[in-house]
């Protein structure tokens, strides 16, 4: 029985699968998992440790022919590029407004039929111990399900991992995606294990 389309993650167009299978292949990398039927998520993208996590990300996304959005400084969508951005997948937030991000981002996911917001956690690229909690709680806001998305460099290997719904006890939430990323390594080298929330 096929799935409905309203169960489904948003979809990217149909090229962008060969296109991505094409490159990895060419550059040795693979993929692996599968997507959950569910039309609305907030996928992990980690580790982040170089610039080439954009260029693997997008085409392991491709892969899945899944479409992204990711957030922005709302700057960055004024003038000559906003449309630009806005098709690339952006969303502009604004952290100076009264509402917080978290709020400016839910609202977004109750005003979408689908939406996979792309977030990494640990915010840049300066080998952080802890993660922003973000998406943690953008997730159990929107009532959405993480989804674990990885780049493993150590294996060329991309791809999703398990779907979490959050249940609202953050260790308990977190000690399963510690357990997921523990042997996963970043472009540096490093494995991603023992990361946390400042709330743990």
């Amino acid at each position: 029985m096929d799935t409905p389309l309203s169960a489904l993650p948003p979809q990217s167009a149909p090229w962008t699968h060969d296109v991505a299978q094409s490159y990895l292949k060419l550059v040795g990398w693979s993929t692996t998992g599968t997507l959950p039927e569910s039309p609305k998520g907030v996928l992990i993208a980690a580790p982040h440790s170089s610039n080439w996590d954009l260029p693997f990300m997008l085409a392991v996304a491709g892969v899945f022919r899944l479409k992204l959005n990711w957030l922005g400084k709302h700057t960055l969508f004024e003038g000559a590029m906003g449309p630009m951005m806005r098709a690339l997948g952006g969303i502009p937030v604004d952290r100076r407004a009264r509402h917080g991000l978290v709020d400016q981002v839910v609202q977004r996911f109750n005003q979408s039929e689908s939406m996979y917001l792309a977030v990494a956690p640990s915010g840049t690229r300066s080998g952080n111990t802890h993660w922003k909690s973000g998406f943690y709680h953008i997730a159990r806001a929107a009532n959405v399900p993480i989804i674990c998305g990885f780049l493993d460099y150590g294996r060329k290997l991309g791809g999703v991992g398990p779907a979490i719904v959050p249940s609202g006890n953050i260790k308990a939430d977190m000690d399963r995606i510690r357990e997921f990323y523990a042997d996963i390594v970043g472009f540096d080298g490093k494995k991603t294990s023992g990361v946390r929330l400042s709330e743990e």
